[in-house]
């Protein structure tokens, strides 16, 4: 077949596969894939609608599931984690293996990266050599047209002897071809041919295991026998599971000596010739032009991640942030909704209708404008001395349902909120993201760790919970406990970091500088002693930087709805929670009494108003609902400029929200968790009490 050019391919089947029958039931049809691949787009694409998350049995890993109709046929739809190989480095790529592992009959759909088809050749060949039928689809082919990049999809699929589909998933390109694909998955041919030694190791390995096994377990593949001879530790408990020890005795036997007969360590050998097949199917299949420096998108790339240049483009990146978020979102957005909206009509409104429903049920009550005996225990019920006030209060008061709650929610936070989300996606989609990890990976080796660790903690700028569940990727524990400490002490969510920018915008620069520069520092100082006191090693840094993209406006508004979503479902009922905690203790008077209990410290140590304990003690639920607090308290005149750059730094330095501490409990351990908590909540204080005493002393006012 000659050489298709991608701008060329249509929807017609090249590949001839077969349509499969409808069977019963709702079969598996599992997405794999390297990472950056674009498989979560294609999932959403496949799927849409009746999507669950859960984690993984065992694992902290969420796994994405939705039932489907697929070229007609009803389909589980599973969006695995993304992985180089089937020999796991990480938990995510071995949540990824296991799921395979357990549904060998499944449909797979392999997704992968047209640009890099060398990395995703490589995966390609573990999943033929594990036996399982697989559909390859070839996304991103509007990526590769723009670089002239050229493939033989007809070629390629006779050489894997699957269907091979190119795609592109964000505009939805080739779609329904590649469902038709994918309902009739063929188990590929191409097996790479490893030398004398190694092909002796994989049929003993699967003499040995074949028929030895409980009744549960497949036969026996060449892919499960290559884990088996390269040292795969991860396969220990699927293999004692089902396996009697002394096969497992024999099975390591069999690895030390195929190993003795081979100059290099094994599973180095078999890596080296498995690529060398991959070359070889390279070198007939995909041509791509030199690369030559130049365009706007080169250039970018280049200087983002320049030792030099890359911090002022840094900068500018921070300053447009701060613009779009701290001016347009948390400034004009947060004014409108708050005083055009809220405090014009929607507040305004509702004290109305509740002093509506006040009065009615008193108006059978009356005779001649006295009320009747009949009814005189009735109206002192509801009288509106008691139950009509405790509503009012309930809904309307200083801690009201409607005047703080969604007031703070919807007002405040949400304009903040959805802006910060914006300008994310655009980070997101454009490629910047791991060229930033590329960039920071000289400081952050300074503190034990490398450039990855920027990933989990940028994505902390949207939820620290989910970030603190992303630690995962991090190759070993002292980096994911070093990164957990720093995610919990300085980096402040999405809602949080527009609700303090909000606040720190009318203040003079040097606010906000030293903010930055107490927060800074405090992850870095942290983060180095910690690297110091945790034993351990550090991983390598192994990173794939994707091209520069121009984000797609399209692309970016779903992600941002889907967030958005995500705040009103999740974060606005918090707020709610908070808010009738608050209403609650001021009711029995216990708000006052805690007040009163802290009031050395919040007023003493941090020279605070008393009011400003409630915002720390809230803040615990939801760190932006305690942001918030302290907005409110500053557009209310009650913080001075000292008073406001003291409380954003220890209301970002202090203790996670309650589900951020549940996550560390979770993941590091009760012992450690506790300990993490208790240092946060005294560091916090600390670093408050002596920037108010060292300011004051100074006589700084940010005027």
């Amino acid at each position: 077949m000659s050489q298709l050019r991608l701008a060329h391919l249509d929807d017609h089947d090249d590949n001839n596969a077969p349509r499969a029958t409808v069977r019963a039931g709702r079969r598996a049809l599992i997405l794999v894939g390297n990472p950056n691949v674009g498989k979560s787009l294609l999932f959403g694409a496949l799927t849409n609608r009746y999507v669950t998350v859960s984690n993984y049995p065992g694992t902290t890993v969420e796994i994405t599931r939705a039932a489907a109709t697929v070229a007609g046929e009803p389909r589980e739809v599973i969006d695995t984690p993304g992985t180089s190989g089937l020999i796991p480095q990480s938990e995510d790529e071995r949540v990824t293996r296991d799921i395979l592992l357990a549904k060998p009959d499944a449909d797979v759909v392999q997704v992968g990266d047209l640009k890099n088809l060398r990395r995703t050749l490589l995966l390609a060949l573990q999943i033929v050599e594990y036996g399982m039928p697989f559909t390859l689809c070839l996304n991103m082919a509007d990526e590769a047209q723009e670089r002239a990049i050229e493939v033989d999809a007809g070629a390629l699929a006779t050489a894997l002897g699957v269907a091979v589909v190119p795609t592109s998933a964000l505009r939805r390109w080739n779609l329904d071809k590649l469902q038709r694909a994918a309902v009739a998955p063929r188990h590929g041919r191409a097996a790479v041919q490893y030398s004398a030694p190694i092909e002796e190791g994989i049929a003993r390995v699967i003499d040995l295991l074949d028929g030895a096994g409980t009744k549960q377990i497949s036969k026996p593949t060449r892919g499960l026998a290559l884990a088996v001879l390269a040292g795969d530790t991860t396969l220990v408990s699927h293999l004692k599971s089902h396996y009697a020890k002394d096969v497992l005795r024999s099975l390591d036997t069999v690895r030390q000596e195929i190993e003795g007969r081979v100059s290099e360590p094994l599973a180095y050998a078999i890596s080296r010739e498995r690529l060398g097949a991959v070359d070889e199917i390279m070198a007939s299949v995909f041509h791509a032009p030199a690369l030559s420096p130049g365009g706007i998108r080169d250039w970018l790339g280049r200087i983002s991640v320049h030792p030099v240049w890359g911090v002022p483009f840094l900068g500018l990146v921070l300053y447009a942030a701060w613009l779009f978020v701290g001016k347009i979102g948390a400034g004009t957005l947060v004014d409108f909704v708050q005083n055009r909206i809220f405090v014009a009509h929607i507040n305004p409104w509702t004290i109305r209708l509740l002093d509506m429903l006040m009065r009615f049920p008193h108006h059978h009550l009356l005779t001649d404008g006295v009320i009747a005996p009949e009814y005189a225990v009735t109206a002192k019920l509801t009288s509106m001395e008691m139950g009509a006030k405790f509503l009012h209060d309930l809904v309307a008061g200083p801690y009201g349902v409607v005047t703080m709650a969604l007031t703070y929610a919807i007002a405040i936070v949400l304009p903040v909120v959805a802006t910060f989300f914006i300008f994310f996606g655009i980070l997101e989609d454009s490629g910047y993201l791991p060229r930033l990890a590329v960039m920071l990976n000289r400081v952050f080796r300074l503190m034990g760790l490398n450039g990855k660790a920027v990933l989990p903690m940028v994505l902390g700028l949207g939820c620290d919970t989910m970030a603190t569940l992303t630690t995962r990727i991090l190759e070993t524990k002292k980096e994911a406990t070093i990164v957990t400490i720093l995610l919990a002490l300085g980096v402040p969510c999405s809602a949080q970091l527009g609700v303090i920018m909000a606040m720190l915008g009318p203040l003079h620069p040097a606010a906000t500088i030293l903010w930055l520069g107490v927060v800074g520092g405090t992850i870095f100082i942290v983060g180095l002693l910690a690297s110091k006191v945790l034993p351990g090693e550090s991983g390598d840094f192994i990173l794939e930087v994707p091209p520069v993209r121009v984000p797609k406006l399209t692309n970016i508004l779903i992600k941002v709805a889907a967030r958005t979503e995500w705040y009103l479902k999740e974060a606005v009922p918090l707020f709610i929670v908070g808010t009738l905690v608050l209403y609650l203790a001021d009711l029995t008077k216990l708000l006052g009494k805690f007040q009163s209990l802290i009031a050395p410290l919040v007023v003493g140590g941090l020279g605070l108003p008393r009011e400003a304990a409630n915002a720390f003690l809230i803040g615990f639920l939801r760190r932006d609902y305690g942001a918030a607090g302290l907005f409110a308290m500053q557009k209310a005149g009650a913080l001075n400029p000292v008073q406001t750059v003291v409380s954003l730094t220890v209301i970002t330095l202090f203790v996670p929200c309650v589900a951020n501490f549940l996550v560390i409990l979770k993941e590091r351990g009760m012992r450690a968790g506790l300990a993490m908590t208790g240092f946060i909540i005294v560091y916090a204080f600390g670093i408050g009490v002596i920037m108010n005493y060292v300011l004051r002393g100074l006589g700084v006012s940010f005027s």
